[in-house]
Parts: C-alpha cells; sequence; structure tokens
C-alpha cells in the first residue's frame, strides 16, 4: 500500500499555494487549482461519491467529443470498489486520489486508454487486483501502462543506492511516455495535499519533485504541471521568498494592470491589418515572477505577466510579428523563433518584446491555437500515439518529433544508458542533463541540425552526429573559422567537424573537460576504460605504432599492400613484439633513442633526453636496444607558444600545410594573460623537414617559440 493509503486520519494543514485566479472563459492558461475537493465529491457526503466520474467524462469530452465513455466508468467502479475503506492522510477516501489525477490529464487532453489507466494506476500495488485481471479486463495497453506506474511507485528517485532501480524503471517505462505523464499527475495530487505530511518528509519530496521530475515535466513540454509543481515547491523550500513573492503579485493586481492598455493596442494593430487573432494577458506564476525580480531588481507592472497572441495558420503567426514591428517599438535583442526550430520538448511559438514609451518593457508570445495546445500539455496534447498520423502531419518531421512515445531526448537518454559503464554514471550524467533547462540549435554543413544543452562545445557536436566515430574527430571550423574541440557553441552556429582518416584515432583524457552532453562523456568515458594502457602512465600515452609488427619491426609482409607511414622504421637488436614511439616526446631520426619493454611485449621507444627515460629505469623496465630503419616517414607532436590574436590558428595551420605536413591532430589552450598554446601532432614525409617545419612555424607572426613535445619530469 502506497504511503497515501491509510487509516481514517485528522486532516492536517494544507500545503500552501500559489495565489488564485477565477478562469475566465477566455483565458487559455489550463487552471489545474480551480480542480478542488468540491469537483471530485459533489455533495459533501463520505459514504458515496455520486457523479464523481462525470467530471472527467465532461473534462474528456471537451477535448476528445466522440471518445467512448465505457471504459472510464468501468474503470471508476473497479478503483472505487477496490479502493473501498481506505483512506487517505488528508481523511479523504483514497479514490479522491485516483479521481483527481485522471481529472488533471483530463484536463490536459489525454487520450481515453491514458485516463483508463490513470483511474487504476493505483490498484495493482494498494489492492488485490493483479496486472493479469486489469489486463484481461481493459486490454493490454492499459495493462502495460498501470504496470510502468506501479513500477515507478517503487523508485526512491533521491536515494543514492537506487541509481540502477531508476535506471531499470526508467528504461522500462521510456517506451511510452504516458507513463511518465500519470506519474507527473500523481505528484502533483500528492504535492497539492503535502500539508498532512511532516515538514521534514515535505522538504524531502519537494526536494526530489524540484531535481527530478520537474525537469522531467520540462522535457515532456507539459508547462501546466510544471509550473504548478514549481509554485508547490518554491512554498515549502523558500516559504519566505515564496511569501514575498505572493505579497508582490497581490499588490500588482490591487492596481490597475498596464498590460490591459497594451493589449488593447495590439488588438487594435491587428483589427486593422484584417488578422484573425486572439490577445489576452498571460499571467506569471509565483517562480516566473521571483526569476524576473532576481534578474530585473525592482519590478514594474508589465514585469508581472506577458502578452499572448492566438493565430489560425502558422503564417498568420509571422504576420502578426510583421505588424507587432512595424506598429509599435520592437525590442529586436528579445525575438526568438521557436516555430522554424522547435524546442526539444515540442514547444513551438514566436517570442519577441515592444517597448512602451514610458520605457516598460512587453514581452509577447504569438502561436497558433495547436501550438499553445501543445504548448500546455505536451506530450499528453498528442491523443493516441498508437493511431497511425495523418500522412500530411508526418511529412517533414525529423527524428525528434516524428513519433511521440519517443521524443528525441528520450531517445538519446535510452541510448546513452546503455552505454554506461556503470549505475552511479548513469545517475549522475542523467542529473546533469535534467539540469540543463536550456538548449541551442548548431546547423551542419549539409543543412542538419543538432539540439546541444546550451554550453555544448564542438566535442558535444561530434558525439551527437558521428557516435563512437567521434573518436577520430581532429578539429571543426564555426562559422567558417577553425576552431579549437573545446569552443563552446552558440544557438544559430554552423558547425563543421573535421574528421581523421587515422582508423586509429583515439579521443584524449582532456576531451572529458570538454564534454557537456551524456553522450560525449560516456562515449569518452568507455573508450577509456577499454584502452587502460593509453592512459595508465604518461609513459604509456599516446604511444604510436610503428609501421610493423613483424620482427624486429621492420617491414610488413610481402605482398601485403602498404600501409601508410605513421612513423620511422625502428630496428630490434633481438625479435619482438610491436615497436611504438612515445607519444610524451615523439622521437624522429636522428634522435639518440632507446626501448623499454612495456605490456603485452611491445617495446616503447623515447629520445634518450626524454624526462620519462629515468622514470622508466626506475620502474624497473627492461630496456631494450633499439635504431632507426630506413625509412624516414614520421610522425611528430609539436608545441607552439604565441601571443593571441584573431586568424592564428588559421595561419599556424597554412604555415603547416605549406610545408607538406600533414595535421593528425590538434589542441589549443584557452589563453592564458594573451599567451596561447597549441599542441600538433603532425606528419611529415621525411624527419629531415622538421627543423624547416618548425621555422616556418616560428616565422608566423605572434609566435614566439615552437618545440618538440616533453613530458613533464617525473
Amino acid at each position: 500500500m502506497s504511503a497515501e493509503a491509510t487509516n481514517p486520519a485528522s486532516p492536517g494543514p494544507v500545503a500552501p499555494t500559489a495565489p488564485t485566479v477565477a478562469r475566465r472563459k477566455s483565458r487559455p492558461r489550463i487552471d489545474l487549482r480551480r480542480l478542488g475537493r468540491a469537483a471530485l465529491l459533489g455533495p459533501a457526503v463520505r459514504s458515496k461519491l455520486p457523479d464523481a466520474i462525470g467530471h472527467v467524462a465532461e473534462a474528456h469530452r471537451a477535448h476528445h467529443p466522440d471518445a467512448d465513455l465505457d471504459p472510464l466508468r468501468r474503470a471508476y467502479l473497479l478503483a472505487e470498489t477496490s479502493h473501498r475503506g481506505q483512506m487517505r492522510k488528508s481523511g479523504e477516501p483514497y479514490i479522491t486520489h485516483p479521481l483527481a489525477v485522471t481529472l488533471i490529464l483530463a484536463e490536459l487532453g489525454a487520450e481515453t486508454t491514458t485516463l483508463t489507466a490513470s483511474l487504476l494506476h493505483d490498484t495493482v500495488e494498494d489492492t488485490e487486483v493483479t496486472l493479469d485481471q486489469v489486463g484481461e479486463e481493459f486490454g493490454e495497453e492499459v495493462r502495460y501502462l498501470v504496470d510502468g506506474v506501479t513500477k515507478l511507485e517503487k523508485v526512491d528517485y533521491g536515494a543514492a543506492a537506487e541509481p540502477e532501480t531508476f535506471r531499470k524503471m526508467l528504461v522500462a517505462t521510456g517506451n511510452d511516455v504516458r507513463v511518465m505523464s500519470i506519474k507527473l499527475a500523481d505528484r502533483l495530487h500528492n504535492m497539492r495535499t503535502l500539508g498532512v505530511m511532516r515538514p521534514e518528509k515535505q522538504a524531502r519530496i519537494a526536494k526530489v519533485t524540484r531535481d527530478v521530475l520537474i525537469p522531467l515535466a520540462e522535457r515532456l513540454g507539459v508547462q501546466a504541471l510544471k509550473t504548478e509543481l514549481e509554485d508547490l515547491v518554491f512554498a515549502i523550500l523558500h516559504p519566505e521568498e515564496y511569501a514575498r513573492t505572493s505579497e508582490l503579485i497581490a499588490e500588482n493586481a490591487a492596481g490597475g494592470d498596464p498590460l490591459a492598455e497594451v493589449a488593447d493596442e495590439v488588438r487594435a494593430v491587428l483589427r486593422e491589418a484584417d488578422i484573425p487573432a486572439e490577445v489576452l494577458i498571460r499571467p506569471r506564476h509565483s517562480v516566473s515572477v521571483h526569476r524576473v525580480s532576481r534578474k530585473r531588481g525592482p519590478l514594474r507592472g508589465t514585469d508581472f505577466g506577458r502578452l499572448l497572441v492566438l493565430v489560425n495558420e502558422d503564417a498568420d503567426c509571422y504576420a502578426v510579428l510583421g505588424e507587432l514591428h512595424t506598429c509599435l517599438t520592437p525590442v529586436v535583442s528579445e525575438f526568438k523563433d521557436f516555430i522554424a526550430v522547435p524546442k526539444f520538448n515540442l514547444y513551438q511559438s514566436l517570442h519577441t518584446a515592444v517597448a512602451r514609451p514610458d520605457g516598460q518593457v512587453v514581452e509577447v508570445l504569438i502561436r497558433t491555437h495547436r501550438m499553445h495546445q501543445a504548448a500546455e500539455a505536451g506530450v499528453i496534447a498528442l491523443g493516441n500515439p498508437y493511431t497511425p498520423p495523418a500522412e500530411e502531419q508526418t511529412a517533414g518531421l525529423d527524428g525528434e518529433r516524428a513519433d511521440p512515445t519517443r521524443p528525441g531526448w528520450l531517445s538519446r537518454l535510452l541510448e546513452w544508458q546503455r552505454g554506461a559503464s556503470d549505475p552511479d554514471t548513469f545517475w549522475s550524467t542523467l542529473r546533469d542533463d535534467l539540469a540543463q533547462d536550456r538548449e541551442i540549435t548548431v546547423v551542419r554543413p549539409d543543412g542538419g541540425t543538432l539540439g546541444l544543452p546550451e554550453g555544448a562545445t564542438c566535442v558535444d557536436a561530434a558525439y551527437a552526429q558521428y557516435g563512437d566515430d567521434a573518436h577520430a574527430c581532429i578539429g571543426a571550423r564555426v562559422n567558417g573559422r577553425l576552431a579549437a574541440l573545446g569552443t563552446v557553441l552558440r544557438d544559430g552556429d554552423t558547425v563543421q567537424l573535421l574528421m581523421g582518416q587515422d582508423p586509429a584515432s583515439e579521443p584524449s583524457r582532456e576531451w572529458l573537460e570538454h564534454a557537456h552532453t551524456p553522450a560525449a562523456r560516456i562515449a569518452i568515458q568507455r573508450w577509456l576504460a577499454a584502452h587502460p594502457g593509453s592512459d595508465a602512465h604518461p609513459a604509456d600515452t599516446d604511444d604510436t605504432p610503428d609501421t610493423t609488427d613483424g620482427p624486429g619491426g621492420s617491414r610488413p609482409a610481402a605482398g601485403a599492400p602498404a600501409a601508410r607511414p605513421r612513423g620511422a622504421d625502428v630496428l630490434l637488436d633481438r625479435p619482438g613484439g610491436p615497436v611504438r614511439l612515445a607519444g610524451c616526446c615523439t622521437p624522429v631520426p636522428p634522435d639518440d633513442i632507446v626501448g623499454f619493454a612495456v605490456r603485452g611485449g611491445a617495446v616503447t621507444v623515447h629520445r634518450v633526453g626524454c624526462s620519462m627515460v629515468e622514470d622508466m629505469k626506475s620502474r624497473g623496465r627492461a630496456e631494450i636496444a633499439v635504431r632507426w630503419g630506413d625509412t624516414t616517414a614520421c610522425r611528430v607532436t609539436l608545441v607552439a607558444e604565441s601571443f593571441s590574436r584573431p586568424h592564428l590558428l588559421a595561419d599556424l595551420t597554412e604555415a603547416i600545410a605549406v610545408e607538406g605536413a600533414e595535421i593528425v591532430s590538434a589542441t589549443v589552450e584557452s589563453p592564458n594573460q594573451q599567451r596561447v598554446r597549441h599542441t600538433y601532432t603532425l606528419q611529415l614525409p621525411d624527419a629531415a623537414e622538421l627543423p624547416a617545419l618548425m621555422r616556418a612555424m616560428r616565422d608566423v607572426p605572434g609566435v614566439y617559440d615552437v618545440s618538440r613535445a616533453q613530458a613533464p619530469a617525473a
């Protein structure tokens, strides 16, 4: 039995809620707060529930006029009979809870199957009803949803010891987001009645709601649930700030509404332009007002709400925008187009702002009625996901929005969770991902787009586009200019990722510092875990295999295809395993060299002056006599130190190309006191060309030193 189903108890104080405003007929916001106990129970008689299901049916028919209500009637009868005798901690019959949850979903436009499962969502956990009975009576789809919600009920979202449980539950229910929709409505009703709990339990539940469920509501696009949950959490965790914000809202409501004058002006502009539109005032909820006050300081009248313009067609949105920017004073920096580039949670709208003569700024949202329903109810408003959509509705949709049961972010989550090395990694990356409440869109050269969290870098873009093949990424062009892989991307940037041709390319541990998305971090961590020798110790890092693995490390077998040379030949005095040139000092002919036996029978070759030589000797590595062979092609790592200036990276890479060297990989560190450090791994056809290459790089304006890479002293 869940914590809410208990023996009769005297009702306690109710958790504070945000100030309410009576719902007006013309107001488009779905106001869930107006649904009280009277709407559920009818007359205050607890021995029976007269017409209790009628309110759900009325709300459902408002969105689905032709819906078959018989499943709802049968589900209610089963739920009421099963829960009879159970009481909530507030003292009400337990059946009021599934009724309230179902009414919330019905108001948001959920389809019949979701509502049926919602009425039954606690029966399997809290009564003797079994899943098989649910399936026999209502079908496999309802059974699946009830099973998913039942599993989610058993997850302690905030327990550090439960990440694996949460992963299993999320994967099990992630195939159908309606399970999460029911869970969110369930949490909303429990939060509304949280006042009967002890203060410490209220705080614990509120924190979990804040950290996990509110971000999930954001990703599902269910703003109506998200905003009320935010206000309820705000009231519990920050009661003093909540009280001050409520006072500000009440004081503003007592005076005249400055938005009304602007709304009349906008109506007149659109009427003269013959654009059918509905112009409404959309008050901000408590958390939104609090955020604006922290951002802007003392609030003015127009800060307490926004104007919402609803039209019939997509084209009308841009027509409205044109009229507003022509007839009023636009604040251009506030314009955002989420219609052409929808958010990851299906949200579509135009955002703009206009300035009043007194200096106040009025934010304006422009969208169609369909967009508005999707903005309020998110995936809940999409109807039955198993009903085949009309052909015109699916034409042109990309993978982010084609499947309503699997939003793009959820598809990505289910992909990278399979690659997580352990439950704790999954849990930490999930929390980080949920904390990202803003997303940017970058454009690929082929015209496609990538959705990334704000703060994402070229490393994140590489793994978003290429998956594990991004290990071979060697650089990027951002808006046509060469950029380091750690470059932070901005909304609208054009990103071209430069991929190396070397199949042995590998990611660097430094990439983890630039990776913000779970996909990138987990892919890099998985590679590093599978190649411990590449990261175990500097002496064994970035070792580059010689051109051969044959006896003595000389040349490939006769008749074998010639591989592109990766380094000069190194010969051993005894037959042995593969020869690797150490990445810490990248020796090239005619450097004096020495070899050491390492794991797997390989021999790592260092320059005699490398600081790692003494370290290898101190660790008891066997010293191997080595000498250069005939091949003079080589791979070398150079470090260029320079003063920061525009176009420096482009000039350096051009100088390298002119000398005939091939860039295998490159990193550019963040500027430090106007100084920049560049590290290039280069392939040269002849080691004799190295001095000329280094001189050419030093001749680039701003570059004051070029040196061979050298490991720091142990």
